[in-house]
């Protein structure tokens, strides 16, 4: 059985090569949803102009699909709520000094 650890696992091997840090501590991250063998993920970037879109979106595609067990991988990218800096995790907050 595919659990939210093992997502989440995977989803933190997600680099935004940008800002080279993983996507769940930037704060990318908004729902995970596992329905069986179907995993739902729904994501925002830091920008609707983000270049590296698509390569995100494909990493995160091929790390999931990488997790024994999952059938199904979707993902939507939502724009609400907006990405903004207080959604990263403490630690990143520290290493950018915006604590």
């Amino acid at each position: 059985m595919v659990t939210i650890k093992d997502v989440v696992e995977q989803l933190s091997k997600c680099v935004d090569p940008e800002i080279g840090a993983d996507i769940v501590s930037i704060g990318l991250i908004q729902d995970i949803k596992i329905n069986g063998n179907n995993v739902k993920v729904k994501l925002t970037m830091t920008s609707p102009m983000c270049p590296v879109t698509s390569i995100i979106l494909a990493d995160v595609q091929l790390r999931l699909e990488s997790i024994k067990g999952i059938e199904k991988v979707d993902i939507e990218l939502s724009w609400d709520p907006m990405w903004t800096p207080e959604m990263m995790s403490p630690e990143l907050k520290a290493k950018f000094n915006m604590l």
